[in-house]
């Protein structure tokens, strides 16, 4: 959620009517579509405007800021995928299934995760390198997702082969992770074979398993 705080040079104005907040969801839309398609390059405030259809002073009367806007964009791009790493916090969804399934099901989730929001997670991954706030919140984006899913797996915990589960399945986190940021920004042929989507995630799946349980 944007800044309210007109001290914080990335803050934003909030919309109080109806009319200027449906504005506004356009403005955030039209940027993520942006990002999608052009990544930061191509992202303007001409740019933004003409694509959601409404004047310059639509955006400047909340910021008068490309990066303020850019941010706003960000955390929008991200609202969706936050949505769906709820899955994390429903207990129901990963009662009842066996220590290894766990793990598959759990690393299978943030490898859905990527596949399905890649347009707008590439060109961000790429330009977290450059973009100090961009690589803040991503650090701290990425935190959370890790204190999730390792919420989750350490349901297996008495059958992960490591003195210490909590940093091992963290550990297997970041492995997963740093595999999926790979794939996601340089393509799937960049650091080992090219293959599908579907024969990624299962290799990812079999290393988690391995490295956590041990061979059967």
């Amino acid at each position: 959620m944007a800044s309210t705080d007109m001290n914080n040079e990335f803050a934003i104005r909030p919309p109080r009517q109806e009319r200027t907040r449906q504005a506004w969801t356009r403005i955030l839309d039209a940027g993520v579509a942006i990002i999608e398609e052009g990544g930061y390059e191509g992202f303007t405030i001409a740019a933004v405007c003409e694509r959601a259809k409404v004047a310059p002073r639509a955006i400047y009367d909340r910021t008068t800021s490309k990066d303020a806007l850019f941010l706003a964009v960000y955390e929008h791009g991200l609202s969706s995928i936050r949505a769906d790493e709820e899955v994390f916090d429903r207990p129901e969804h990963w009662a009842g299934l066996d220590a290894r399934t766990l793990v598959v099901e759990a690393v299978a989730e943030v490898a859905g995760i990527f596949e399905r929001h890649a347009a707008f997670l590439r060109p961000i991954v790429l330009l977290s390198g450059a973009h100090p706030e961009v690589y803040r919140r991503g650090r701290s984006y990425t935190a959370r997702t890790a204190d999730r899913f390792t919420v989750v797996v350490l349901g297996a915990r008495d059958q992960i082969t490591h003195s210490d589960p909590e940093s091992a399945v963290r550990l297997c986190f970041s492995t997963v992770f740093a595999s999926l940021v790979l794939r996601i920004a340089y393509g799937p042929g960049f650091a080992a074979p090219a293959v599908d989507t579907e024969a990624f995630t299962l290799h990812l799946t079999q290393t988690a398993v391995r490295y956590l349980f041990g061979r059967e």
